[in-house]
């Protein structure tokens, strides 16, 4: 991997010996177990998962809810706060370091201690991810994902690109590389010229070369970290855990400067036209000829009705390397649970390739069990999407791994008005020092 873990080592060494027993008490596994999950499109693997799990285990029955995203995260905090959340949840990284913070998690190395996990099972860096700065484990991963280029196989062979030049992008802080000069070739105003051709009217662009996701505040995992990723940068001192973060480096403002560029350049959409619009929409709409995106929106795109949708690979850097942040979600266990056993077994059920498999069939996401993700592969090869842009990051090891820290709202709450400004226009990307002091201000 790009960034490699160091800080928890000895923690994933200890929690090697994860088991399916009860919270640290002498409580039975069986009775109904509630389950949540926030993505419609992996119920029905899930559902299959639950019934499969309750077959082996009769004693234990799972109850799955799934909500949208922002409302998952609204009726789980309410339900910590009343006491009546779920057992088990789906937990994401941005959410872990509050949730550890406030006592929301159940231990695993407590939960689960009789039959052993291994850990060796899932892709490299993901176990680490949910070790707290107490050296237990919190979570048992699920699935990652990382980020490819997605683009318009008609606009792109209207422009003479050829599959062979999106799949060989080179970019640079200099002049953008070969990816700054497709951008621009695939931008066209409401007079047909290109962004590179003389007479481009930036102020009426019928289709941009880029789609805009928005400005990425603190994290940019799908609109600017696979390119800072190239550069050396990275946004803490180190991770998880880090305590000081690096956004008043030259280079990260640097490639900022670029990418706020494309908008003054014409070549992408103003920030204040795609506020509450769908990217991925847009695109379907034929107003963007390439996205960069997250692996989870790999059906998304390829189901748009009437695009023929080509995926590429993130352009390499000034090294010949090209960069993906590595996310993972993980199966966590609440606290306030009243059946620790039953949850510590469905959670390690969760976790193992048994599960991991029915997920993987449905190509929907790629699995933490590096098996399942195989056949997660194998699964969109069927339906005839070729998913190798996103797992050449993880064979090629050019992942850097999600950044965890604690303050995750507070760094979020200073960074996305502050990236704002600079994408919008309205600031220089040298702005962002003094952004990045009031962040490392927080951990103090």
């Amino acid at each position: 991997m790009k960034k490699i873990l160091t800080g928890v080592a000895a923690a994933a060494a200890i929690a090697l010996s994860l088991t399916a027993c009860g919270g640290g008490s002498s409580a039975s596994a069986d009775g109904e177990i509630n389950y949540w999950l926030w993505d419609a499109n992996q119920l029905p693997a899930y559902q299959q998962c639950a019934t499969d799990f309750t077959k082996a285990n009769p004693d234990i029955k799972v109850k799955i809810t799934q909500r949208g995203y922002g409302d998952y995260w609204t009726t789980l905090t309410n339900g910590f706060v009343a006491g009546n959340a779920p057992d088990v949840f789906t937990n994401h990284l941005t959410k872990f370091p509050e949730l550890l913070k406030t006592k929301q998690l159940l231990s695993l190395d407590d939960a689960l201690k009789d039959s052993p996990v291994d850990l060796s099972a899932y892709n490299e860096g993901l176990a680490d991810l949910w070790v707290g700065q107490d050296g237990k484990r919190y979570g048992l991963p699920k699935d990652w994902d990382t980020v490819a280029v997605f683009y318009n196989k008609t606009m792109t062979a209207d422009a003479g690109i050829g599959d062979d030049q999106m799949a060989n992008l080179s970019w640079n802080l200099e002049d953008g590389g070969s990816y700054e000069k497709t951008i621009a070739h695939l931008t066209v105003d409401k007079n047909g010229k290109r962004g590179d051709e003389p007479g481009f009217d930036k102020n009426n662009v019928a289709v941009y070369g880029m789609g805009l996701n928005g400005s990425g505040a603190g994290m940019g995992q799908t609109e600017w970290s696979y390119l800072t990723g190239t550069t050396g940068w990275s946004h803490t001192d180190k991770n998880p855990w880090g305590s000081h973060f690096n956004y008043d480096d030259p280079k990260f403002q640097q490639t900022i400067a670029w990418y706020a560029g494309l908008v003054n350049k014409g070549y992408m959409p103003k920030l204040e036209t795609t506020v509450g619009a769908s990217t991925a929409e847009i695109f379907a709409a034929g107003k963007s000829a390439i996205n960069v995106n997250g692996s989870w929106t790999i059906g998304q795109y390829t189901t748009s009705k009437g695009v023929d949708v080509g995926i590429a690979p993130t352009p390499t850097g000034e090294d010949g390397k090209r960069s993906s942040m590595l996310n993972g979600l993980a199966d966590s266990i609440w606290a306030g649970t009243k059946k620790p056993a039953a949850a510590a077994k469905f959670v390690e059920y969760l976790g193992s390739a048994a599960c991991q498999d029915v997920v993987g069939a449905k190509a929907v996401v790629f699995p933490a069990v590096k098996t399942s993700a195989d056949k997660a592969t194998a699964a969109f090869k069927s339906e005839g999407v070729d998913v190798s842009a996103f797992t050449t990051h993880v064979k090629n090891g050019t992942t850097f791994l999600f950044p965890i820290t604690e303050n995750a709202a507070k760094v979020d709450g200073i960074m996305s008005p502050a990236m704002d400004a600079v994408v919008a226009g309205k600031k220089d990307a040298s702005s962002l020092t003094l952004a990045n002091e009031q962040v490392n201000a927080l951990f103090k």
